[in-house]
């Protein structure tokens, strides 16, 4: 659903407006807010489940990484704020972040070695818009996690599977890679990560 405004607003703004307690969730889309859809309790069990397995290992290779509650990714060239389902974050590299004391609004890829959207009705936005603009910026590695199949059948499948793309950046474009069932994830940010496609799916249906 898009919010009525008069006119396109920055990130800047949309993090100011942004409602201290929201009863709803809301991403910026080229200076247009837009209400996303609430995340039933099987996506949420599935994002804990990621943010605790990969908090685990980056704690146990001692990385400099940390895994906020909200931040807004902000592209290049556009006033869109993302809000990822787990955001890593390489924290040494804030201090170079433009906006960052101001407001937590990331601009730089240097400061995100991993995305990870966990797919819901709106899942074009992950496919399509959300996947063109985290290439664009340089985001080395960006996961969409497709538990319930809704994603089209260019892109999982038919008969339609869940499935995980792993996109990883080489030469400035994504190469994906698909995982399901058994299939162990291949993360290139955590090479020695010991998960399974099925692990992940399981984790929502606890």
């Amino acid at each position: 659903m898009t919010q009525a405004l008069p006119k396109p607003i920055t990130v800047e703004e949309f993090a100011v407006w942004y409602p201290e307690n929201p009863q709803k969730l809301y991403e910026l889309h080229n200076g247009v807010i837009i209400e996303m859809p609430l995340p039933v309790g099987e996506h949420e069990e599935i994002v804990l489940f990621l943010v605790e397995k990969i908090t685990l290992e980056y704690n146990r290779l001692n990385l400099p990484f940390g895994i906020p509650k909200t931040v807004l990714v902000k592209p290049l060239e556009n006033e869109t704020g993302y809000s990822p389902d787990v955001l890593l974050l390489n924290r040494p590299n804030l201090v170079n972040e433009p906006i960052w004391r101001k407001e937590s609004i990331i601009t730089q890829a240097a400061s995100i070695p991993l995305i990870i959207e966990v797919v819901s009705t709106n899942w074009r936005d992950d496919y399509h818009k959300k996947y063109a603009d985290y290439e664009e910026m340089g985001i080395p590695e960006y996961w969409i996690v497709d538990y319930a199949a809704l994603g089209s059948r260019e892109f999982i499948g038919k008969p339609k599977q869940p499935t995980i793309l792993v996109c990883s950046l080489d030469e400035g474009e994504y190469v994906v890679n698909k995982f399901r069932g058994d299939d162990r994830i291949i993360s290139p940010t955590f090479p020695e990560l010991n998960l399974t496609a099925k692990q992940i799916f399981k984790a929502g249906n606890l």
